[in-house]
């Protein structure tokens, strides 16, 4: 059975997306829960069992805690609330390093630190999630935290000469050989994805907790993004750099082009500054319009990367830039009215639902590429952050537009 179509923006297309967000939540509560040792399992397999002795990483907790924060804020279900203060509590007791601040990167099963690094991705993932859990709760250590670690990251990652934050730290905030956020990854001082998340990080802290020093930071960020990290055509993003910014990778990521493309957008509007918006509202459409030309494939879906120097593609659907996409190209509809960005979602849609999804939660690789084969539903990488934070943006959005006709 086809997916519903979002032909008409009406209540029915919100209903769709909701029914999409209950979904995945049932999935997590039902099958997410390390009863035996506190927290969330640190892997599930296809079959929704988990892998008890699998590490813990900071990553997948702190997406949990954003995701339930979040859910629990819009819809008022003690299930949700329950399992934000369970993943706020095992943050707080087993990731939060109290002698030298910040978040661990990894614990064993039993919540043993393993590896003690702070990758500024996942400190970036501490602040966003402890703002969603302000937000929810209006509880005065979560904003206390949220600001600190805040605070650590622009004092300690901060490059003053040149601008933007460098990717990792020891434990203790200083110097690191090994940058790398993950196997994939090129062992570069800076990236585009940890700039992402930082914009993302510091648009809610600045939400929660306005100030001088938030808005500066904040500017800085979507400055640095506009100006370092979007190609001088303003068609893509650049992915992995060096200290004085020079490229030093020749991939596009469609999966962040079109992430990038509504998360830049946001952090201009939470800014109010016209012509950060003006400039980032170019951006976005530029993104979001030369993804949608060149990276859709024939059965509906986008592509995860294009090496520019080699021409060859990467044909694999990956749930998340599925989910990502939908986002990003209704924001782009939103900001133009066109046709075509709204076509570009009812097809990713219809994707998803033949594709990705799966018993509730979805797939990481799609179905027919093999997906049902990895047994991976959940893990260090994988929770409920980027499909059901599509979901609630949707859910907010076609109200929105119903509220407007």
């Amino acid at each position: 059975m086809r997916a519903e179509s979002f032909d008409n923006i009406n209540e029915f297309t919100a209903i769709s997306a909701a029914n999409e967000l209950e979904s995945i939540a049932k999935w997590w509560l039902e099958h997410s829960v390390d009863s035996d040792n506190g927290g969330f399992w640190g892997q599930i397999d296809n079959n929704a069992k988990p892998l008890r002795e699998a590490e813990k990483g900071i990553v997948l907790n702190t997406r949990i805690l954003w995701f339930f924060s979040e859910l629990a804020a819009s819809i008022k279900n003690q299930s949700y609330e329950s399992a934000a203060h369970r993943s706020y509590e095992y943050l707080l007791s087993h990731f939060l390093d109290t002698a030298s601040g910040g978040f661990y990167w990894s614990l064993d099963y039993k919540g043993q630190v393993v590896d003690a690094k702070k990758q500024v991705y996942a400190q970036c993932f501490a602040v966003y999630a402890l703002c969603s859990y302000y937000k929810l709760t209006g509880d005065e250590q979560a904003k206390t935290l949220a600001y600190s670690t805040f605070e650590l990251i622009e004092y300690h990652a901060l490059d003053r000469k040149h601008g933007g934050y460098i990717e990792a730290c020891s434990r203790e905030w200083g110097a690191i050989d090994d940058y790398r956020l993950s196997d994939k990854d090129l062992n570069c001082p800076k990236s585009m994805n940890t700039h992402l998340h930082v914009l993302e990080a510091y648009t809610s802290i600045h939400q929660i907790n306005p100030n001088e020093n938030t808005e500066s930071a904040l500017k800085h960020a979507l400055s640095v993004f506009l100006d370092k990290i979007v190609t001088d055509d303003g068609a893509h993003l650049n992915l992995f750099f060096d200290m004085q910014w020079t490229c030093l990778s020749h991939e596009v990521s469609y999966g962040h082009d079109i992430e990038a493309s509504w998360l830049i957008h946001e952090a201009a509007e939470v800014l109010e500054d016209e012509q950060l918006i003006y400039q980032a509202t170019e951006v976005a459409l530029k993104l979001a319009n030369v993804c949608r030309e060149n990276s859709i494939a024939d059965s509906g879906y986008v592509l995860d990367e294009y090496n520019t120097r080699t021409k060859k593609v990467s044909n694999s659907s990956y749930w998340w830039v599925q989910a990502e996409a939908l986002v990003g190209f209704y924001n782009a509809y939103q900001l133009t009215k066109e046709r075509k960005y709204l076509e570009a979602v009812n097809q990713i849609w219809q994707f998803i639902q033949e594709e990705h999804k799966d018993c509730g939660e979805w797939l990481w690789l799609a179905r027919s590429q093999g997906g049902e084969h990895l047994n991976y539903k959940a893990g260090f990488w994988k929770g409920p952050y980027h499909n059901g934070r599509a979901m609630l943006e949707l859910v907010k959005r076609f109200k929105g537009a119903t509220a407007n006709v």
